[in-house]
């Protein structure tokens, strides 16, 4: 972040309970950097949510350890975030950081019709898109307003880490705000760093997540409509998951785990439906509903125009 050409910022240095020693290793940074060191994993959820509501600028931008951003990434999110009146989220564009060609780790998230969230243009050896409007960013490298990201609560913390990202992005599109992903803005990304060495977490995590998400963000209309759709997908990936090493038991216990919690899921849903100020017609416009895109994770990108004069 000392790089960066936007200098007029502060940073929150998180520790979210790492046994590494990895926070004695950080040098001696100016006044703008803040090191905190919370003693437990508290989750990304939690831990994002702390550091919020400590800063002070309208904006907050998120950025993962293992997510290194080119220098004038921040300059770039907050040009982005003033090209239309409704942003309220601003997506990156990441690059996988240990491929030797330029290959795409995402460009933005995508939400299917099914309730399948995917970083779009993952692993693709391509030009990112121009700019425009995306269902939700990929929290590892993104910017959100942060007056509206407080007022929705931010992330949810029952999803500790993994899906937390588009089930805030749903959240801001059904209460009027939009994504604007920007291919200026510009990280070189792991991916799954942290995680990687426990693989079964994120396949639970992710499962469970992604019901709860659905369950708790659609609204009813869609919600009897696309249900038999959801359960379908989420039974395709148990299937799936049989024939791949070490998946099919942590998808299964994330099913498991995900009805299990929706009880609790259905009586957040009432809150964050009270929330709602656009139309089904004008949410669903908003998801992707080819098949092809979604077992590809091709990009789904709408017309930067369609957000300055909401239907």
């Amino acid at each position: 972040m000392q790089a960066q050409t936007e200098k007029d910022f502060e940073c929150f240095i998180v520790d979210n309970g790492s046994t590494d020693g990895s926070m004695a290793t950080i040098p001696k940074l100016d006044e703008r950097f803040i090191l905190m060191e919370l003693g437990q994993n508290t989750g990304f959820a939690a831990a994002n949510n702390t550091t919020a509501k400590l800063a002070k600028a309208p904006w907050i931008a998120l950025l993962n350890p293992d997510a290194f951003a080119r220098p004038n990434w921040l300059e770039q999110l907050l040009k982005a975030s003033g090209k239309a009146s409704n942003i309220k989220m601003v997506g990156s564009t990441q690059y996988l950081a240990l491929e030797k060609t330029p290959t795409l780790d995402g460009v933005g998230d995508c939400y299917h019709f099914t309730g399948i969230a995917y970083r779009a243009g993952y692993g693709k050896q391509l030009e990112p898109p121009k700019a425009g409007m995306v269902f939700a960013p990929c929290a590892a490298a993104a910017l959100y307003h942060k007056a509206k990201f407080l007022e929705l609560g931010g992330f949810d913390e029952r999803f500790f880490c993994y899906h937390e990202d588009v089930d805030l992005g749903f959240r801001m599109q059904l209460a009027g705000g939009d994504c604007l992903q920007t291919p200026l803005a510009i990280v070189d990304h792991v991916g799954s760093a942290i995680s990687d060495t426990v693989p079964e977490f994120a396949i639970y995590h992710g499962t469970r997540n992604r019901i709860w998400t659905f369950y708790k963000n659609m609204p009813l209309a869609p919600l009897v409509l696309l249900t038999p759709f959801h359960i379908g997908a989420n039974l395709a990936y148990l299937g799936w998951a049989v024939f791949r090493k070490g998946r099919f038991n942590p998808t299964l216990r994330g099913i498991r785990d995900g009805i299990k919690g929706l009880p609790q899921t259905f009586k957040d849903r009432k809150s964050v439906q009270k929330t709602r100020t656009i139309s089904t017609i004008q949410l669903m416009k908003k998801f992707s509903w080819s098949p092809l895109k979604v077992i590809t994770r091709g990009i789904t990108i709408r017309h930067l125009y369609s957000s300055k004069n909401p239907e």
